[in-house]
């Protein structure tokens, strides 16, 4: 007599089928779906979906809330705002990354709420080029000192492999230019600033742009919100200067980066221009390769490539390390 044993599923994929189960039934509900749908379209604010849908901010703020608990939505925060963008791991990911080919395109209500999402994203990037223009002079006044940016970033992408860095983050990401640059190589692009202004700038250039597959959240260096081995590539472009403290930047850097990652950082050699000091708020007047040597090297990189790029009067290094396997 042969026994057969009834089978049931294990633990693990019972509690991933709740899950699946529970983020379906948070999304069947309009408002929800409309949120859904809005936040496909990038990062946006509980006040600016409010705006959108017409809903109290409590009422919104509640179905953000169950949309999040569902894996569906991603939340963080930058001062007084909360952001909220499709969520990327998960099942929950996996439900709602293709929405938009299967939202109906001609919905009436649908349409409306792309429409005034676009009046947003109109505002916003006005609002980013206004203060751009307003800051623009001291920013073409510093790059005239030292050499031509495009020379920089040729610098920039020929120390980095074309193929195999699938995960890249720019520390102090400012108007998100690095992002830009890499975004062809990349599969995924996070940019990290302390400024809410400079992020605006940055959102809307990766709009204009048509990278989605770029992001920016407001973060300190020095407490990067992300596990450890989270990237390929990490780059810091003109940052260190500010720094209170560049050796626990360079070490928070090397946390987030997988075995063999990459490391570039761009930065002034040794200079005396003191004005940069008391016009551009710069605490260190450049950095000598010998000492980011002994900051990488104390966390476990590498430095492979230095490449000095001579200007007048101040001169450009680009440090190139790599994580130890």
């Amino acid at each position: 007599m042969s026994l057969i044993a009834p089978t049931f599923a294990p633990a693990a994929e019972a509690d991933a089928l709740d899950g699946v189960l529970a983020a379906l039934r948070a999304m069947a509900e309009p408002t929800r779906l409309r949120l859904l749908a809005l936040c496909a379209d990038g990062e946006l604010t509980v006040s600016e979906l409010t705006h959108i849908l017409g809903q109290s901010q409590p009422r919104v703020s509640r179905h953000l809330r169950l949309l999040v608990e569902a894996g569906l939505l991603e939340r963080f925060r930058e001062g007084s705002w909360v952001f909220h963008r499709l969520a990327r791991e998960g099942a929950g990911a996996a439900l709602v990354q293709d929405m938009g080919r299967w939202l109906p395109v001609d919905d009436p209500v649908l349409a409306l709420d792309r429409g005034r999402l676009a009046a947003v994203k109109d505002d916003r990037a006005r609002a980013a080029a206004e203060y751009f223009h307003a800051n623009a002079a001291q920013w073409h006044r510093l790059r005239a000192l030292h050499v031509d940016e495009a020379e920089v970033e040729r610098a920039l992408l020929a120390l980095v492999p074309a193929y195999g860095v699938r995960d890249l983050l720019d520390v102090g990401t400012g108007t998100g230019r690095m992002l830009e640059l890499f975004a062809p190589r990349v599969a995924r692009a996070e940019g990290i600033d302390i400024s809410p202004p400079m992020l605006a700038i940055a959102r809307a250039n990766l709009e204009r742009a048509g990278l989605a597959h770029c992001a920016v959240r407001q973060a300190d260096m020095y407490r990067l919100p992300f596990p450890p081995a989270s990237f390929d590539a990490v780059t810091i472009h003109q940052v260190l200067h500010f720094a209170d403290d560049p050796a626990a930047a360079i070490t928070e850097a090397a946390r987030v980066l997988r075995p063999g990652g990459h490391l570039l950082v761009a930065d002034f050699a040794p200079h005396h221009v003191e004005a940069l000091r008391s016009e551009h708020a710069h605490r260190r007047l450049g950095f000598a390769d010998s000492e980011v040597a002994a900051w990488t090297a104390a966390v476990h990189l590498g430095v492979r490539d230095v490449v000095h790029l001579p200007g007048d009067p101040l001169t450009v290094t680009v440090w190139h390390a790599v994580a130890n396997p």
